[in-house]
């Protein structure tokens, strides 16, 4: 090899670095090949059991991808947090939550139990609380449910998502045990329709098409508090989807998730079509693709491909990251003819509870009878609801001074203290 040859930069790595990492990860997945192909809805035994690509989007929009980022297949179960955050941004949480708990169950996804006492599915990620969610989504047939579902999920993936007829028909053939539990629920008093009405919308949410690319766009509209970063549009409410991640976290992996929280520390939610979906609130979704399944229905190159970027990169929801950097960017004085001064205070980045703690920490001694303390937000980007509201009471808090001045004073010109 020429020596220039040697050093000639690969300029498509050095645009998306974060596709290298994907690729490099996706070289650890590639070997284990255990597992088999979902076998209980026939038409998923057609997979290509090498398939393997995973697509990380940011909360700013950018899209990595390596693999087969682009290859279709069902969403299945990983439909689940998604229908549940267009429930709750629909309905509200009190009212889906007669319906539907919130609690692990321990057990697999498509186990027949009710909680004792109020006939409620455990939570909304096994089979039997997913298709109490589905039956709570606006709709008096089958049809118009699934319409209604369809436009959320396709506001999710940003582009329209198509419906896979064979699996579709596959699913209604096959489909007796999730009717059990539609009547189930129905008998219960929880079933938001008729056991038929709520599994035809079932079915046909778990058979629409998917790429790792749009589960990612999917978990990224999620870790924004639900808008899509890639097309802008706010799909859900920052409290759906909170609430749906908060879910995803405890219940998403069935009853591997205990397992999962420890070693990857992702919400996620897995499907039989080989599909995961993992969200880091605030700042990325991944999606991952391999068919082959373990034994409790989760895709085994997707968790080592899941397993490996947390270890490897510190992603880990629950990682020590140190003290943040201190808010308070520059101090000083201004004296005044009358022989007072005031302190001005400029604060930088973004500032949450921690931060306004340390400013209110810091600085209080600042406070007197002699001069304002100016808190300066004029570099400050973002200021966390906590930290908000600490912000805005202080004037009040510290009163005015003999003077008949304020003892500390609010200088805020871009509005980072108002409302969202």
């Amino acid at each position: 090899m020429a020596e220039d040859e040697l050093y000639e930069p690969n300029l498509p790595d050095l645009r998306d670095p974060v596709r290298v990492v994907l690729r490099s990860v996706l070289d650890v997945a590639r070997p284990h090949t255990d597992g088999a192909l979902a076998s209980y809805i026939p038409e998923l035994t057609h997979a290509d059991p090498e398939a393997l690509g995973a697509t990380l989007v940011s909360v700013h929009g950018t899209v990595h991808e390596a693999g087969d980022s682009d290859t279709t297949f069902t969403i299945q179960s990983v439909s689940k947090p998604f229908v549940f955050a267009l429930a709750l941004d629909q309905s509200g949480l009190a009212e889906v939550t007669r319906h539907v708990g919130l609690e692990p169950s321990g057990e697999p996804f498509n186990a027949i139990s009710l909680e004792a006492t109020s006939g409620r599915p455990l939570n909304p990620m096994i089979n039997a609380g997913a298709i109490v969610t589905s039956s709570l989504i606006a709709g008096d047939t089958a049809e118009e449910k699934f319409s209604n579902i369809n436009t959320g999920l396709n506001a999710f993936a940003a582009r329209e998502l198509d419906l896979d007829e064979s699996v579709f028909e596959s699913e209604h053939a096959t489909g007796d045990r999730n009717r059990a539990l539609a009547y189930l629920t129905q008998s219960a008093g929880t079933l938001g329709s008729t056991a038929e009405v709520a599994t035809g919308a079932y079915f046909r949410q778990c058979s629409l098409t998917v790429s790792a690319r749009d589960l990612a766009i999917m978990g990224a509209t999620l870790a924004a508090g639900g808008l899509n970063p890639v097309s802008g549009e706010r799909v859900i409410s920052e409290d759906a989807a909170r609430w749906a991640t908060a879910v995803m976290t405890s219940c998403g992996m069935y009853d591997e998730s205990g397992e999962w929280l420890v070693h990857i520390g992702l919400p996620a939610k897995s499907g039989v079509g080989g599909g995961i979906v993992a969200v880091q609130p605030g700042q990325f979704g991944i999606g991952t693709f391999s068919p082959r399944l373990d034994e409790r229905g989760n895709s085994v190159r997707g968790i080592v491909v899941l397993q490996t970027l947390s270890e490897r990169y510190g992603l880990h929801m629950l990682q020590h990251r140190g003290a943040p950097h201190s808010p308070i960017g520059e101090l000083t004085r201004e004296d005044r003819i009358d022989g007072g001064g005031d302190t001005i205070a400029v604060l930088r980045g973004e500032i949450f509870f921690t931060g306004a703690e340390e400013v209110l920490t810091r600085l209080a001694s600042m406070v007197s009878d002699d001069g304002c303390l100016v808190l300066d937000f004029s570099n400050v980007t973002r200021v966390g609801t906590a930290a908000r509201a600490l912000f805005r009471g202080l004037p009040g808090i510290a009163g005015i001074g003999p003077g008949g001045r304020p003892r500390i004073v609010i200088r805020d010109a871009e509005g980072v203290l108002d409302d969202d």
